[in-house]
């Protein structure tokens, strides 16, 4: 293993899933899971393959209620690429009357590594270049001994283009053998086991056959509800020790699939050789005229697979040049630093740019949450403000362009505004379940997720961030600024006012915890002065506020007219933003919410020795009867989101505002208080524990950003990585070395450091864009900064109160103070 490979020397079906998903190859516009080529969606293997945005909603009565799924469509399986060894006496080795596809799955009676006995077996995905490799040694029932050696990419040269290999050594036998090469529309939705009761038959066969005189082969399909076409053309070739061999073809056709059969004689120690590339495309797709014929427009250009790799390794190159991160002393957190900034990559690139896409919790890796947008973005973006900001500015115009939707969302909730929904899709409706199903009871009961009215904290919270470290006022003036103030409309509309107390409040939400749905003591739903949700309300107020002052007095004119906002509104927001409670509790610890005090103090010890991991407390106590709404035990951070959110200072002058007192201590006591009251259900969890505990407690503060890190490489929460990746802890824990370590701190112009490096890191560097400035490089050791712009390119750096200006083209080393060593 290396720090760029993530290597696997031995085969285990059990934790097929999980390399399936951690090897993973995309682009931003599809990706595909690492899955076998040999192997269909078994039990062990699940093989998908998910385009960008593309949703379908389907309906499944459940308990009597009718449920609305909307999902990320698992889209034809193009890997399909398998073997098997006949003789001329067997009967399969002249079957050709193309139907043995029709009513069976494309792979029955070919190659299953469960009929073999394996001699040598590895797969490792090299980040570096973005490629998938598999290596097996084998013998089979009649001792007939072979390797076979898999390749597989999508590339990040051309975003419509994957690819695949296969090479078979027969070692010590000679005979036939038959390949088979296949494009499967038979797929469905059906990766995560408890949403098998939801129905995922979400494609439809239009055509699938042979086209261009066999040489190519196309499947043709279209989502159920919204009828969205999909197109895959596959183009197979044939080689005999390197030479490229002519073999017609047997077609084999069924409704959304298509069979390639090749038969091909092979000596002993003769290699065979099949290359497979794929076009895929989609009617949403921008400059095309029909799917179907742009998918063989673009194969009959697409180059072979090496002339394919060597673009995509390329591509891979400029990427890492521009994405890497560098920590000293640790090899396994570097491998899963690489890891984790490969996925993000994955996930949202330049690719994505031009698409109207959003970022999904769980990736384009698999089926968790549907492939639904949540609040994550709050984790990623700061590491891609910095890097790609182009792409952050197209992430937020998904947000924009669902302006209207959030606006109908407050309409129907009796409010003003616009209130965007805790899961998003395809147009921007409220796409959460209103039942979920505990898998260890194994009873459906109400999802009131969608009370999480601090998603709008978090669109607003990456809209200005974007703008303060862009400077994209552009940005602020046609798009953000907008979506701010009607957030800020639809804050002011739920925020009630207490004329006993003279204080605003606001009820009936979930925070980010999302343990506690409601009170013990109470019917309805929702909690009460969720203090993360009132003091980030506050914040938002005073941005929106700002933003209008920092807008073009036309351009301010101009968008105040069209929404209509009114002077009384602003003289509202200001009053909120003086007047918001926050309750307190015990020694001034900042309350979760109004009435936690009066939860019990759950038995940790006890509940963990018959339990042992507690990771996902809700679901153990729904199985026992209980609800963790009784009780002092959150999921995840909530109030400690503040920590993480704000530099201590900026949380101060908050609470200044409201008339609240802060002591020198109040941020440990109340760090500490949650600390020891979370069960971690959620992977953000540790990271946003590690970040706000950096300049209290380095060494726990590491121990967290381990355990973060092995999130999903670790699968730690038991299969569902497998699921999908968690791409929030992903982005998260980069960002804490990127961030949390070093102090970077964006303001005006000027890059603030104040670096606290743990032990365990003596060293870290990595290169960030901020505003004009491009490709800066930062070398933070215990004893300096070392700042090197390259050529065009100055940079303003602050360090303990200085701030010194690096010109173009040199190197800067600041020195640290003693109180920085770690």
């Amino acid at each position: 293993m290396t720090t760029w490979t993530l290597d696997y020397d031995r085969y285990d079906p059990h934790q097929e899933g999980l390399r399936e998903a951690l090897c993973t190859t995309g682009n931003g516009y599809f990706a595909t899971r690492g899955a076998a080529p040999f192997a269909g969606a078994d039990g062990v293997h699940y093989p998908g393959t998910y385009i960008a945005g593309l949703y379908d909603r389907l309906e499944t009565t459940i308990r009597g209620h009718v449920v609305a799924n909307e999902e990320l469509v698992n889209l034809p399986n193009w890997l399909p690429l398998t073997f098997r060894l006949v003789s001329d006496d067997d009967p399969e080795a002249t079957d050709t009357d193309g139907d043995d596809v029709a009513d069976t799955a494309w792979n029955d009676g070919w190659f299953d590594l469960a009929d073999v006995d394996i001699l040598e077996y590895g797969q490792t995905l090299d980040m570096r270049s973005g490629l998938v490799a598999r290596r097996l040694r084998f013998v089979d029932r009649q001792d007939r001994r072979l390797s076979l050696v898999y390749r597989q990419f999508v590339s990040m040269a051309v975003r419509h283009v994957g690819a695949l290999e296969m090479t078979l050594v027969a070692e010590n036998w000679s005979g036939r053998v038959q390949m088979r090469s296949a494009l499967d529309g038979q797929v469905t939705n059906s990766g995560v086991a408890r949403y098998r009761a939801l129905r995922g038959d979400h494609l439809v066969p239009i055509d699938a056959g042979p086209i261009k005189d066999a040489t190519m082969m196309r499947v043709h399909v279209r989502t159920r509800q919204s009828h969205i076409r999909v197109a895959q053309a596959a183009r197979t070739t044939v080689f005999l020790d390197d030479n490229q061999i002519d073999v017609a073809p047997t077609v084999r056709i069924a409704p959304g699939l298509v069979a390639f059969d090749y038969s091909v004689d092979l000596e002993e120690g003769q290699q065979l050789r099949a290359e497979k590339v794929i076009t895929l495309f989609s009617s949403r797709d921008q400059a095309i005229s029909e799917s179907g014929e742009q998918s063989v427009r673009r194969l009959e250009v697409a180059g072979g697979f090496d002339a394919l790799l060597a673009d995509h390794m390329l591509a891979w190159n400029r990427i890492w040049n521009a994405h890497h991160l560098h920590i000293s002393n640790d090899e396994h957190s570097q491998m899963v630093l690489n890891l984790h900034v490969f996925h993000q990559v994955q996930t949202v690139s330049m690719h994505s740019i031009d698409l109207d896409v959003g970022v999904p919790a769980r990736g384009l890796h698999g089926e968790a949450y549907r492939g639904h947008i949540f609040w994550d973005e709050l984790f990623i973006f700061p590491y891609l403000n910095v890097r790609l900001p182009e792409l952050v500015r197209s992430l937020l115009l998904y947000r924009y362009r669902r302006l209207p939707e959030a606006r109908r969302l407050a309409r129907e909730a009796g409010h003003e505004g616009a209130s965007y929904p805790w899961q998003s899709g395809s147009d921007g409706r409220e796409t959460s379940q209103t039942l979920h199903l505990n898998p260890r009871s194994g009873r459906w009961s109400p999802d009131n997720s969608h009370l999480q009215r601090h998603i709008n904290l978090a669109v607003a919270y990456n809209i200005w961030q974007y703008v303060q470290i862009t400077e994209d006022t552009e940005f602020l003036a046609f798009y953000g600024g907008e979506m701010l103030l009607e957030i800020s409309r639809f804050l002011a509309s739920i925020a009630s006012y207490n004329h006993a107390l003279d204080r605003y409040e606001i009820r009936g939400v979930m925070g980010p915890d999302e343990y506690h749905e409601g009170y013990p003591w109470r019917d309805e739903p929702g909690l009460d002065n969720n203090t993360y949700t009132n003091i980030m309300t506050v914040w938002t107020l005073m941005r929106a506020m700002e933003a209008l002052e920092l807008l073009p007095d036309r351009r301010r004119h101009e968008l105040v007219t069209r929404i209509r906002l009114q002077p009384d509104e602003l003289l509202h927001w200001e009053d909120i933003s003086r007047k918001m409670r926050i309750c307190f509790h015990g020694d001034r610890i900042l309350s979760q919410f109004e009435g936690y005090e009066r939860l019990k103090e759950l038995d940790w010890q006890s509940i963990r020795a018959s339990h042992g991991d507690i990771a996902r407390l809700d679901r153990i106590l729904e199985a026992e009867g209980d609800s963790p709404n009784r009780y002092k035990a959150s999921k995840q951070a909530d109030v400690l989101m503040l920590f993480y959110l704000f530099p201590q200072d900026e949380l101060r002058g908050l609470l200044h505002r409201l008339g609240h007192a802060w002591d020198a201590d109040m941020a440990s006591r109340t760090i500490d208080y949650y600390f020891r009251r979370t069960s971690h259900g959620s992977t953000l969890s540790a990271v946003v524990h590690s970040w706000v505990l950096a300049r209290l407690d380095r060494k726990r503060s590491f121990d967290l950003f381990r355990q973060a890190l092995e999130s999903d490489v670790g699968d730690v929460q038991g299969g569902t990585t497998q699921e999908g990746i968690h791409l929030g802890a992903m982005a998260g824990t980069v960002d804490l070395v990127q961030r949390g370590y070093t102090g970077l701190l964006p303001r005006g112009d000027v890059l603030w450091f104040d670096p606290m490096l743990p032990a365990e890191i003596d060293r870290l560097q990595f290169t960030i864009r901020y505003r004009r400035a491009w490709d800066v490089l930062f070398d933070i050791d215990r004893e300096r900064i070392r700042v090197t712009t390259p050529a065009g390119s100055t940079i303003k750096v602050g360090y303990d109160g200085r701030v010194t200006e690096v010109a173009p083209g040199t190197t800067t080393d600041i020195e640290l103070s003693a109180a920085s060593d770690g």
